[in-house]
């Protein structure tokens, strides 16, 4: 009788590259709705609720964050062990496996909520929030911290998909969700709910969103269901989401804590410039972190079965498309983000042009430090690089607040770029190690890559600086014609004859075959 199980438990036999390429295609539908949807609420946030309290939001937002981690990542731990395993668990231990994912979540509960209501009382004290708006801010506060609790819970049914590779089922269902929470959204705002509504209409979207993948995780997941976990099972499974929530954590004060050092030490004001600052920058490494991340299973499938070989190889594929497109799309950003701002939201909220380049390069360092913190995840050695982000997390974050007193938002951005450099270094031989010890970048490869991106990014920048957009439609036709420009030169000058063919190779892979897939 195991055999059958066994077969029920793992996806269908798709190749990897073509069964992430749809979770990719899912992700852009997803990234689609969820930008047009952001570019249109942003302003009317920025407009209705005032610059300093929509930085408020915005730190409100990160706090949120913060106390999710003290609930624990049950959801992340149980996707993670259900990608490792997918081939050789059973539908029974598969089970047993989200049974230990509730049981985390439950022991967790009790800190979470007491965290959630010490947080969201000193809330006001830590916005630097005048004594007419504190009763408003506790309350949205409150809420968001309640949907931080809960997220925990909610995301079991999406983790079950994302594990078995089936992200891109949930396509259509979750674009139409974005576009529920965007109207969530404007209602509240236009209702005259200020932060408070806005709060709320999060945590209803949560709900909501967590119903419908439940009914999806129950109609393609053929092992999906609760059965009660042994305890060492429930042990291990608390032992790996223990060591992701501290990585969690660690990840947010490293990416997180800047807008609360800024709010803190400047203010609310001052975070929302940089925020809209980054709104590119941010969408770019969420579309990489992504798409990564839509190739994750079937690498932890390899790492799980021993293929050392093929997981190395795919690794040194990712690497070369991550510097491709951080090149490609931060030389993008860096010539037409002023441009995007202004039309946007207005060139006031515009940080300039060294806090611009300052941004993607912090956006160009993270797509390296997500891409081999995923591969490091997907062998379930998580306590390696949560030691090392624990060290990171310390050196930024002194930096961060230090030079920000000196020298503002530059200094920010100059403080978590200096401190994140030990994860730059350390990571990506932590995640050779996983994938059976493969060698490093050979020091001409590395320079080659390094000059030009440095030539496109300086090119970018000073372009920048001497053009503006009149109009949206100027702008939409100047970028694209921007990043395709700037992809070929990337592509042709930095890469090796090798990485080329590599990155050939892959694409050719996601091309539609005549035989056709479910």
């Amino acid at each position: 009788m195991a055999e059958p199980d066994v077969a029920r438990s793992a996806a269908p036999a798709v190749p990897l590259t073509r069964r992430a390429s749809l979770n990719v295609a899912a992700f852009g539908l997803d990234f689609g709705v969820k930008t047009a949807v952001g570019l249109v609420i942003t302003p009317l946030l920025v407009g209705r609720l005032g610059t300093a309290l929509f930085g408020t939001w915005e730190m409100l937002d990160r706090l949120a964050g913060y106390v999710a981690t003290v609930g624990g990542r049950p959801s992340e731990a149980l996707r993670l062990l259900v990608a490792n395993r997918q081939s050789v668990a059973g539908s029974a231990a598969q089970r047993r496996a989200l049974g230990g994912a509730l049981v985390v979540w439950l022991i967790c509960l009790p800190l979470a909520v007491a965290a959630a209501a010490v947080v969201a009382w000193y809330a006001p004290a830590i916005t630097g929030a005048s004594p007419g708006l504190r009763t408003t801010i506790r309350i949205a506060a409150a809420l968001v911290l309640a949907g931080g609790v809960l997220g925990g819970l909610l995301s079991i049914p999406d983790a079950a998909l994302h594990g078995m590779n089936l992200g891109y089922k949930r396509m259509e269902l979750q674009a139409g969700l974005n576009l529920v929470g965007g109207a969530l959204t404007a209602a509240a705002v236009y209702g005259g709910l200020g932060l408070a509504g806005v709060a709320g209409a999060q945590v209803a979207l949560a709900a909501v969103s967590a119903l419908c993948f439940w009914w999806l995780a129950r109609t393609y997941v053929a092992w999906f269901g609760v059965s009660r976990p042994a305890r060492a099972e429930t042990r291990s499974l608390a032992r790996l989401a223990a060591w992701l929530a501290g990585g969690d954590l660690i990840a947010k004060l490293l990416l997180g804590s800047d807008v609360l050092i800024l709010g803190t030490l400047l203010s609310p004001a001052a975070v929302t410039t940089y925020v809209l600052t980054a709104y590119a920058p941010r969408a770019a490494v969420a579309v990489h972190g992504s798409a990564v991340g839509a190739a994750m299973p079937g690498l932890a499938g390899l790492i799980g079965a021993g293929q050392y070989g093929r997981a190395a190889l795919a690794r040194g594929d990712l690497m070369v498309l991550t510097w491709l497109f951080a090149t490609a799309v931060g030389t993008t950003i860096l010539l037409w983000n002023r441009s995007f701002v202004a039309l946007w939201v207005g060139r006031e909220h515009y940080g300039g042009a060294v806090v611009d380049l300052l941004i993607v390069c912090i956006a160009f360092q993270t797509a390296f430090i997500r891409a081999d913190a995923f591969i490091i995840d997907a062998a379930l050695r998580s306590w390696l690089r949560v030691l090392i982000a624990a060290v990171a997390a310390v050196v930024t974050i002194t930096l961060a607040v230090a030079l920000t007193r000196a020298l503002g938002i530059a200094g920010l951005c100059l403080g978590v770029l200096a401190g994140r450099l030990i994860q730059t270094v350390a990571y990506p031989v932590l995640a050779g190690r996983c994938v059976g010890g493969s060698s490093g970048v050979a020091p001409a490869t590395l320079g080659r890559a390094v000059c030009v991106a440095g030539v496109l990014f300086a090119v970018g920048l000073a372009l920048g600086e001497r053009m503006l957009a009149p109009n949206w439609l100027v702008w939409a036709a100047a970028v694209p014609a921007s990043l395709a420009l700037a992809l070929g030169i990337a592509f042709s000058a930095g890469l090796s004859r090798q990485a080329r063919q590599a990155v050939v190779l892959r694409a050719a892979e996601l091309l539609p075959r005549r035989r056709q897939t479910r």
